[in-house]
């Protein structure tokens, strides 16, 4: 048992040496920010398409917020086979702007064998707007709010670096006791995964993008094969940005306080289904990689706290280091949610969490039922489906 205990502390203080140091200073993150003199430097025709799933409660003041961008735009809402009257709300919303005109309305054709539900209805709005000729396509999800500066600030961003895909990570909801404890790590997880410079880095292969909220240049989408040669990817955004990194694009993202989910997580399901939906399919459903990753999460996340238990001296302080630098890192991703400090001491609990939901994701692939969101199952293990109903 010493022995055991020493091997997981070295483990344990390696690792956090190499997150905490190598690992393309991901945690040292800074909200994307533009002079008001900068944004008139971009200039383009852009179409923003907006993907809806029964999206009514949402969909009106998202709407609204994409008709009055200082960038004007068309925006083209396909409607997902809503059950609910998203269009219609949509409608209404664009007409109390006084932008009837600029909302199209595209109702979603069924959907064929080998997409995922998303990509179709993104690839549907896509088509249509090609006939606007636009330099750009501004990929939007229906739960994101934007500042009218959103796509202008993108716009800049992409024109100042040369990128073909920039996207911002939306500030997500973080008001509930689940969201306080577990969102902030989300984003903190997905950045240690993707770190910015990593993705910016055009010797790297680190590809990642945050789909509520991406700017990409229609001719390098087209150069790529469009959403075609990714419409089976479950992960939308991360699947188009290595798309497009494999095809010579240059990708940029970052954090921003401008655009906000308006997705509320009440409880701690809402968010274990929101993981669980994704988890193991990140993992290429390899059992393996699933044995790698719950290895890799007690040696990161659970080992720091409970070394200090173990009553050997070299693995507390082993132990406590590694916990200090998980707190440090993570302190930055609680500071910008502007919670009280002492939540960044909650990360390894966080950790279980998302630990468990990944591994309830590869029960739910090995049962016939992942991937399941809004009445579809898309990641089966037959891959000629792509929709099951759920009952």
């Amino acid at each position: 048992m010493p022995a055991l205990a020493t091997i997981i502390a070295t483990l344990t203080a390696v690792t956090w040496s190499y997150l905490a140091l190598a690992r393309g200073a991901f945690w040292r993150l800074k909200s994307a920010s533009v002079r008001a003199s900068d944004k008139s430097g971009f200039s383009g025709c852009v179409a923003a398409v907006v993907p809806a799933r029964d999206e009514a409660e949402l969909i009106g003041p998202v709407v609204t917020s994409l008709l009055n961008q200082h960038v004007a735009m068309p925006v083209l809402l396909v409607d997902d086979g809503s059950t609910d009257g998203t269009a219609d709300v949509a409608r209404r919303a664009a007409e109390k702007a006084g932008k009837a005109d600029a909302l199209i309305v595209i109702q979603s054709k069924p959907l064929p064998a080998g997409w995922t539900g998303k990509l179709w209805a993104m690839h549907q709005g896509i088509e249509r707007a090609r006939a606007l000729n636009p330099a750009w396509v501004m990929l939007a999800d229906a739960d994101v709010l934007h500042d009218p500066d959103t796509v202008a600030n993108l716009g800049f961003i992409a024109s100042q670096g040369h990128y073909d895909l920039v996207s911002f990570m939306v500030k997500l909801h973080c008001e509930s006791l689940p969201e306080k404890l577990l969102i902030p790590a989300f984003v903190y997880f997905f950045f240690m995964l993707y770190p910015p410079a990593w993705i910016r880095d055009t010797r790297r292969s680190t590809a990642g993008a945050a789909g509520g909220c991406v700017l990409v240049s229609s001719e390098t989408l087209e150069r790529a094969g469009g959403l075609k040669a990714i419409r089976g990817a479950l992960i939308d955004d991360c699947s188009l940005a290595r798309l497009l990194k494999q095809h010579g694009g240059r990708l940029w993202i970052g954090l921003t306080d401008q655009s906000h989910s308006l997705r509320r997580y009440e409880t701690f399901s809402d968010i274990e289904r929101m993981v669980s939906r994704t988890a193991f399919n990140q993992l290429k459903h390899s059992s393996l990689l699933l044995l790698c990753t719950i290895a890799g999460m007690v040696i990161t996340y659970l080992a720091p706290p409970l070394l200090l238990l173990t009553g050997r001296r070299l693995a507390f302080f082993m132990g406590a280091a590694a916990w200090a630098a998980m707190t440090m890192t993570y302190s930055t991703m609680v500071r910008y949610y502007r919670l009280n400090p002492a939540w960044a001491l909650a990360l390894p609990l966080a950790a279980l969490f998302y630990l468990g939901a990944t591994m309830h994701s590869a029960v739910k692939y090995w049962n016939g039922s992942g991937g399941d969101w809004k009445g579809r199952v898309q990641d089966v293990q037959d891959p000629h489906i792509t929709e099951t109903p759920l009952c």
